[in-house]
């Protein structure tokens, strides 16, 4: 059998951790949703830590061994400059809670705070200013109050094709993208990452209501920039 290379098993790692770190995107919503602690009785970092010891449970009892998948970010090139920086923000104007709310390109190990003060794009996953990308971006269903991921993608599903998505990068420009479809999948479709032939695309990810068991994904494909 061929041997993985040392960034092949790294991409392999990073899309399974971001995968079952995002099956656990629920638990806060379940948490306050089903009569759990309120989160005025608790500090964000306690919240936190109790998720992250949930999470580290549900990860290593869930991982499949058949796992041998990788996100391939695709860098054949850009269309436009490169921006100074990598964060986004995101707008989805038939949401209101959407209005420019930051996307932080944080590593794995910064994940859970990128996902308390807005979203997260997930490592190895494309950026709009490339030629052939999947820009994956997740968020929480319920989120913190007082926080930009209070609630940021309760409404998610409500999105129906030709809704408009925008990203704006760090140095201003503007993409546009233009839903084609919403579905469901289970927290080990790591497929889903992957960048799509021809197309520059985003995927918005969040948890299904009421249990959290699978990912809500919406995707649109790139129309303009500007």
């Amino acid at each position: 059998m061929k041997k993985l290379s040392t960034a092949h098993a790294r991409k392999t790692l990073t899309a399974v951790v971001a995968v079952f770190l995002f099956a656990g995107l629920g638990l806060l919503g379940y948490s306050l949703l089903a009569g759990g602690t309120p989160a005025s009785a608790e500090s964000p970092d306690r919240v936190h830590g109790r998720i992250s010891e949930e999470l580290e449970e549900k990860f290593h009892r869930s991982i499949p061994e058949r796992i041998v998948e990788t996100v391939r970010s695709p860098l054949r090139g850009s269309r436009a400059k490169t921006p100074e920086g990598k964060r986004l923000e995101l707008t989805v104007p038939a949401l209101d809670r959407v209005d420019r709310v930051p996307v932080y390109d944080a590593p794995e190990s910064g994940y859970e705070r990128a996902l308390h003060d807005g979203l997260v794009h997930v490592r190895g996953t494309g950026f709009p200013w490339q030629d052939v990308a999947n820009v994956y971006i997740a968020g929480h269903r319920v989120g913190y109050p007082g926080t930009r991921s209070n609630l940021v993608f309760w409404d998610l599903d409500k999105l129906e094709k030709g809704d408009e998505i925008f990203l704006t990068d760090a140095d201003g420009t503007r993409y546009t993208y233009e839903v084609f479809e919403k579905r469901v999948i289970s927290p080990d479709t790591v497929s889903i990452m992957r960048p799509t032939k021809g197309k520059n695309i985003v995927s918005l990810q969040t948890c299904t209501l009421p249990d959290y068991s699978h990912r809500l994904i919406v995707r649109g494909e790139l129309k303009g920039e500007k």
